[in-house]
């Protein structure tokens, strides 16, 4: 009698409640597909017709004037904010004094908000040092952290030299730009006056330090050549990647400054300046190196911050974009549905919920038919357009769908603690820099001692990945396809990432 009843449970609520939830996947599953080929469209367009920036916007290297002397170039400030960055506060520092840009038409500002007395004095030294050769820099500090980054960075805008200035170019503590930097993204704001902020791409100076960085390069590099050049040749508008930029002071200010009311001040700006009518431009030629995290704790506060402040500002922003009257109603939905409904929450709870949880539940469930294209063809095109932005990492491609799946676990939790303003909802913690940027190290490294297992051990991962592994174990005792060898690989991956065996120490 009781099996009789169990078997009525699964027949009249379970299995249709499982395939209606397969069926919400599969509709997910199309939507994200056609994002990813219609952006993946844009960037072949892109390469075949040559649509470079120079050629949309008016570029013009910067010239001479015997008459006006230096004053033909316009006043840039420089922004460094930093946070007790012991091993590469001189990295940037040093590359931001080297920018060839005449002396007195740009200011370099420190924002130092670090807390260690050490290596707030070795800034100062630092600071001192490039201003006794004749560097117009400023070291600024505050008498406490409210707003983080985006609080230090609204507090260097209140200094009256940043009056002077028209232009003002943002990089973090990691990053190191090219002399010739501002000779080539400020004649795009010189002479395009629609434009507000003018972006760089990433190159990422530790990118061979582990298996970890090679699958974060993989991610990032797709990053910068699907989402935002299609973002900046169709719609002139995608998001402030918070570093490696210029912006218009004029389009910043409109648009009402920094706001610290999220973890994500940059994506927040951008889409108030975006929102004013401000067009935005990338410039994928234009690289300025960077640093990766290696440990693997530190790059789980980084999504954690990545997921968590998209999805809150989502929240916030929603009903402001909506009622905006200075952009056209296509802008607008491409903001809220592509820009962040689609890629900023939908991706997330998708890879996760799909690949993590219903597909290996699917193999109790034998009434459920899950279609080969949503297991097997829709995300290896995707895969493939990812692999595609980084050439030589393509046999790398199946350890990066297995990681980002793990990834997208915290990814999903951190949306979820976003979109409900949880009690995390304004964690920052920021992301720790090992100075891989450096083949000679400038300062003697702080040694940490090596985490015991305990210390190491994540518990959602382990769970996640036990789950897994006993669903593999089932599809291989009683299943008739070879679905486990997935189901297998991917535990293996949770259980690794659990025991902690992944990235540096």
């Amino acid at each position: 009698m009781e099996t009789m009843w169990l078997r009525q449970v699964r027949s009249l609520l379970m299995v249709p409640m499982f395939k209606c939830l397969v069926a919400i996947c599969l509709v997910i599953s199309l939507l994200v597909f056609v994002e990813s080929v219609y952006m993946n469209i844009v960037v072949i367009y892109v390469k075949l017709f040559k649509r470079k920036p120079e050629k949309i916007y008016k570029w013009e290297a910067m010239q001479e004037d015997i008459e006006v002397g230096d004053h033909n170039y316009p006043m840039v400030l420089v922004q460094i904010p930093m946070y007790n960055e012991r091993e590469v506060f001189q990295l940037s520092i040093g590359a931001a004094c080297r920018l060839t840009w005449p002396l007195d038409r740009v200011i370099i500002q420190v924002l130092d908000d670090s807390t260690d007395p050490t290596i707030m004095e070795m800034v100062s030294m630092e600071c001192a040092k490039w201003a006794s050769k004749g560097i117009n820099i400023k070291c600024e500090r505050r008498d406490n952290r409210n707003g983080y980054k985006a609080g230090a960075l609204k507090q260097g805008m209140k200094h009256s030299y940043v009056k002077q200035c028209n232009y003002i170019a943002i990089f973090d503590a990691d990053f190191q730009p090219e002399p010739d930097y501002l000779h080539r993204t400020v004649p795009f704001l010189i002479h395009n006056p629609e434009l507000a902020l003018v972006q760089a791409r990433w190159k990422f100076v530790n990118a061979n330090k582990c298996l970890m960085t090679r699958m974060q390069e993989m991610s990032l590099n797709y990053h910068f050549m699907a989402e935002q050049e299609s973002g900046s040749t169709r719609h002139a508008f995608f998001g402030f990647n918070g570093t490696a930029g210029v912006w218009r002071l004029a389009g910043m200010e409109e648009a009402g400054g920094w706001k610290d009311r999220t973890t994500v001040e940059d994506m927040d700006l951008a889409v108030r300046v975006g929102l004013h009518g401000w067009k935005f431009v990338f410039v994928n030629d234009i690289e300025v190196k960077s640093e990766l995290p290696s440990q693997f704790k530190a790059f789980r506060f980084q999504q954690h911050r990545w997921s968590c402040g998209p999805a809150n500002l989502f929240r916030k922003m929603t009903m402001e974009i909506i009622l905006n009257k200075r952009v056209m109603i296509w802008k607008k939905l491409y903001v809220i549905y592509s820009f962040f409904f689609l890629r900023k929450i939908l991706v997330h709870f998708f890879t996760f919920f799909f690949y993590c949880i219903v597909l290996p539940t699917s193999v109790f469930f034998y009434e459920v038919n899950i279609p080969t294209w949503s297991t097997i063809y829709v995300p290896f095109m995707i895969t493939l357009f990812t692999a595609i932005a980084t050439p030589r990492s393509f046999y790398l491609v199946v350890f990066w769908v297995l990681f980002e799946n793990v990834m997208a676990m915290h990814r999903t939790k951190g949306t979820f603690i976003g979109l409900l303003e949880g009690g995390r909802v304004n964690e920052w913690v920021v992301t720790e820099k090992l100075g891989d940027a450096l083949q000679t190290k400038l300062l003697p490294q702080v040694k940490k001692p090596r985490n015991g297992i305990l210390q190491r051990l994540n518990l959602k991962e382990m769970m996640v990945g036990i789950y897994i592994l006993c669903c593999a174990c089932y599809d291989f005792a009683f299943g008739s396809t070879l679905f486990y060898i997935y189901l297998f690989m991917q535990s293996l991956a949770f259980i690794i990432c659990g025991i902690g065996f992944v990235g540096t120490d």
